[in-house]
């Protein structure tokens, strides 16, 4: 067992883990932060999204260990209150959502793109970035909408540091 220790939405956070755990087992088992899913294992699939020092990654192949003094976001850290973050909003507004097991890690990649590329987001541009992340129940058109709109919103409303 080591100690890791970090600041997860914010909250400074430390547990002895096995040095072998993954990012998304200590978010999810450890710190009952359960928006953040594991969908392949493999890091092929993005539905384990989170932000480490302000950079999307994939949380399941990332050793906990690994963000030692790191600063993480998750979906639950995105939010202002009960107030959604605009991305959040705009997959709300539009549907960007089914059964929305992949939604948490398509609104991380999207914050993500829109703080890389900025707020005027074209259609290629989106589906281009969105290549890591996989959704079996949709054709992302609602998706696609959804990032547009909250990029655009993302320019208008301030966010929390990261």
């Amino acid at each position: 067992m080591v100690q890791v220790a970090m600041t997860v939405n914010g909250k400074a956070v430390s547990a002895n883990v096995d040095s072998r755990t993954l990012l998304v087992q200590f978010l999810r088992e450890n710190l009952r932060l359960t928006g953040t899913h594991v969908g392949c294992d493999t890091s092929q699939c993005g539905a384990c999204v989170v932000h480490v020092d302000g950079k999307a990654i994939k949380s399941c192949t990332t050793l906990a260990v690994a963000c030692e003094g790191a600063s993480v976001t998750t979906i639950e850290g995105l939010a202002h209150g009960t107030k959604l973050h605009p991305m959040q909003q705009a997959f709300q507004d539009n549907h960007g959502l089914q059964c929305g097991f992949c939604t948490p890690g398509m609104i991380m990649t999207a914050v993500d793109l829109v703080n890389r590329k900025g707020n005027a987001l074209d259609e290629a541009t989106i589906r281009h970035e969105l290549e890591g992340n996989i959704c079996r129940c949709t054709g992302y058109h609602n998706i696609v909408k959804s990032i547009a709109q909250g990029a655009r919103e993302m320019a208008t409303q301030p966010q929390a540091a990261e």
